[in-house]
């Protein structure tokens, strides 16, 4: 029976619960993490935290321990499972309110952290690839809900990924209002053209623990990477393309709206990169025991 940490307890699953005057629950308020564990290591488990208290400082959400306390509750959710691999779920909600929209009448966050065994999120497919569907949901505007902001309100992402299930998709391809690519539901995207890597900036799109690895394992074996604006075609004439994530790991994309992507198999430099990725995660991280 798995526990989980709510608010300095730690409950079975079963038990676990949230007012249903919390508005994390009322209205999305609040924000979270993906974490991964790799063979009894967390891994960045500091830049997760670090990205949570940011999205939480972004919506003025206080959270009531330090980031410090935080890391040692999601060592210790870890180790109360005992569990080795797994994927962890920190997340803070506004606390309870009233049926109000007014933060100010929610005094208490409630802070609640999840661990479960995890497996590959995509199964075989990262041996033959993604179909990959552009949608017709546009990603969320920096100036309205910043798309950096990892908040419960993730209802942009969601109508994304509903639109590809329908569309034949194992992962939506969200672009801005301006029709440049932004990201995946869950994922960063990146494209290789002539041995050359590129990802969108990530001012439409999030600030991918995960995408950073990639661009740092890629920079160490001299394969050049920059940030830039990416578009519809730059997917479509791509000789390969890849999605990076704490769920998805890294991920190959081989069909795009139809499109063949490169050879119609996960291309080199993209298998490379896997693999770097799963010896990174492997040997790295935070010791749980």
């Amino acid at each position: 029976m798995s526990l989980i940490y709510i608010d300095g307890r730690f409950v079975p699953a079963e038990e676990a619960s949230v007012s249903v005057f919390d508005h994390g629950l009322l209205y999305g308020d609040g924000v979270f993490e993906g974490v991964r564990a790799y063979n009894g290591r967390v891994f960045r488990l500091k830049e997760h935290v670090s990205r949570l208290y940011d999205s939480a400082k972004a919506i003025m959400l206080s959270i009531p321990i330090s980031q410090e306390e935080m890391a040692e509750v999601i060592l210790e959710t870890i180790r109360r499972n005992n569990l080795k691999d797994a994927y962890i779920r920190p997340l803070v909600t506004r606390g309870r309110g009233d049926l109000g929209l007014d933060p100010l009448k929610c005094p208490v966050p409630t802070i609640i952290v999840i661990a479960i065994e995890w497996g590959a999120m995509y199964g075989n497919l990262y041996e033959v690839g993604l179909t990959a569907i552009t949608v017709t949901v546009r990603r969320n505007n920096p100036d309205s809900v910043p798309p950096n902001t990892k908040s419960l309100n993730y209802l942009n992402n969601i109508m994304a990924k509903i639109e590809s299930n329908i569309k034949g998709g194992n992962e939506a391809i969200i672009l801005d209002s301006n029709g440049r690519v932004s990201e995946g539901s869950g994922d960063n995207i990146f494209i290789i053209k002539d041995g050359r890597i590129t990802t969108p900036y990530t001012i439409n799109n999030l600030k991918g623990i995960t995408r950073d690895a990639v661009m740092e394992l890629a920079q160490a074996r001299g394969i050049s990477i920059a940030e830039r604006d990416v578009g519809i075609f730059d997917l479509y004439t791509a000789d390969e393309v890849f999605v990076t994530g704490t769920a998805a790991e890294v991920a190959p994309v081989t069909k795009v709206d139809g499109r063949i992507v490169g050879s119609g198999k996960p291309g080199p430099i993209t298998k490379e990169l896997m693999v770097a990725f799963h010896e990174m995660t492997r040997t790295s991280g935070t010791p749980i025991y």
